[in-house]
């Protein structure tokens, strides 16, 4: 014990908690949006799959995603728009083809997201084993709940439930983390063969790991209208420098959690023979199992709480990001007399939460005994579409109309150009490998 309270001590005097402590705008609602299926799901199962041999792809897609949804706050602080407005402003093909991103997107993504949520709600509350022909009803309960949150609540609402949520699984993580390699590996089965990264299954896996690490791209727009409501705070409106800021810390905090849940994976189910099911429910218990494993079984309900609470918390941020985007983009498309610094209806974006609540039901009862399929699909789906958003962010932040002040450093330029090339690579590779 002694031994991970020095460890979190020096671990926290590193993190600067006051620095993530004033993080209760973009920057949480990123992170906690962040931290759900990429981490609790695809990080886990890169690790109990592969070991560590994944360290450096997900080390790469973090550093090259990194920039384009630092864009989203910076273009907002900058100009006082959102991204999707930028879009305009380089032309009606970008701005349509945002907007089939997010038709491309929004069921899938949140069906995939609300459903892993309902997984981890069962096994909190066991309503399937009550109930077990009712193995829907968790899905429409997590859709229901968000729903209302959302349609009367607020954005400081928002934010504080996240806050809270957030910090519990955060600190259930660090210590199962520590916990994780105080103890040591698993051992392994006798005759294991480390598993082929080269195999079409793993492309495929690997492919949608880096969709939704550590989130999914066109969540920059998101970001950069949660940046703007946190602007109109009259009473603690943030600075250009404290945005950026706050986005940081949010960002690295996330990317240095999803090595936390590959340890996990490698150091606990890797080469052990144990398999990772394939049921919402039982997955969620499998993950709630592992952090107790570490910690001790009288952690069991704790970390079930926090993990459905983090899931939840996603599940709430999805559904507002796409709601907000959609709401957003529709009015700037089919309504030409809309001027998005003077109005904004909440008609329109509450449309948006029953529409996308709706979609995402209709996904969740097709792939209901397919959990595995959905989440890849989701995230494949996510990655495919990156560079397009990756591309369309740069030409925003570097363009004529944005002061020399506001734009980004050379290397981060570079980094841009880098990651564009590591996003297209890998979504063509992937394309071509589906299709010819």
């Amino acid at each position: 014990m002694t031994y991970l309270y020095l460890s979190l001590k020096y671990l926290f005097t590193v993190l600067n908690w006051k620095a993530i402590n004033r993080s209760i705008g973009p920057g949480l609602l990123f992170a906690s949006t962040s931290i759900g299926v990429s981490h609790l799901v695809q990080s886990t199962r890169a690790g109990a799959e592969f070991g560590f041999a994944l360290v450096g792809i997900i080390i790469a897609v973090n550093v090259f995603k990194f920039p384009f949804f630092e864009f989203g706050s910076r273009y907002a602080a900058a100009q006082g728009e959102s991204l999707i407005d930028g879009y305009r402003r380089l032309g009606k093909v970008p701005l349509w083809l945002y907007f089939l991103v997010i038709i491309l997107s929004m069921f899938f993504v949140s069906a995939a997201v609300v459903f892993v949520t309902a997984g981890f709600m069962d096994n909190l509350f066991g309503i399937s084993d009550h109930w077990p022909a009712l193995r829907l009803l968790p899905s429409f309960l997590v859709l229901a709940i968000c729903f209302g949150i959302l349609y009367f609540g607020k954005f400081s609402t928002l934010t504080e439930i996240i806050k809270v949520v957030g910090v519990i699984l955060l600190l259930s993580t660090l210590i199962a983390f520590v916990l994780t390699l105080f103890h040591g590996r698993a051992p392994m089965i006798e005759g294991f063969i480390q598993p082929s990264l080269f195999s079409d299954k793993s492309i495929f896996f690997i492919i949608a790991l880096m969709g939704w690490m550590p989130t999914a791209l066109d969540l920059s727009t998101w970001n950069s209208l949660w940046t703007l409501e946190k602007m109109k705070d009259p009473n603690n409106a943030p600075s250009f420098k404290q945005i950026i800021s706050e986005f940081n810390w949010g960002y690295w905090i996330t990317a240095g959690l999803s090595m936390c849940f590959l340890t996990l994976g490698a150091y606990l189910i890797y080469g052990t023979g144990i398999e990772m099911p394939e049921g919402s429910s039982a997955f969620a218990n499998f993950i709630v199992n592992l952090y107790s494993s570490s910690i001790g079984q009288w952690s069991y309900f704790i970390i079930a709480l926090a993990s459905f609470s983090i899931m939840f918390g996603t599940s709430i941020g999805v559904l507002d990001g796409y709601s907000r985007a959609l709401n957003h983009t529709t009015k700037l498309i089919f309504n030409p007399t809309f001027k998005p610094h003077k109005s904004s209806s909440p008609k329109g974006y509450r449309i948006a939460i029953a529409l996308i609540s709706i979609g995402a039901f209709s996904i969740i009862l097709f792939f209901m005994n397919q959990f595995r399929q959905l989440i890849d699909l989701a995230t494949t789906i996510s990655f495919v579409i990156a560079p397009f958003i990756a591309i369309a962010n740069l030409r925003l932040v570097t363009s004529k109309h944005i002061q020399d002040k506001y734009k980004p450093s050379k290397l981060m330029i570079t980094i841009s150009v880098l990651g564009i090339i590591f996003l297209s690579g890998f979504a063509g590779f992937y394309v071509w490998k589906q299709f010819f």
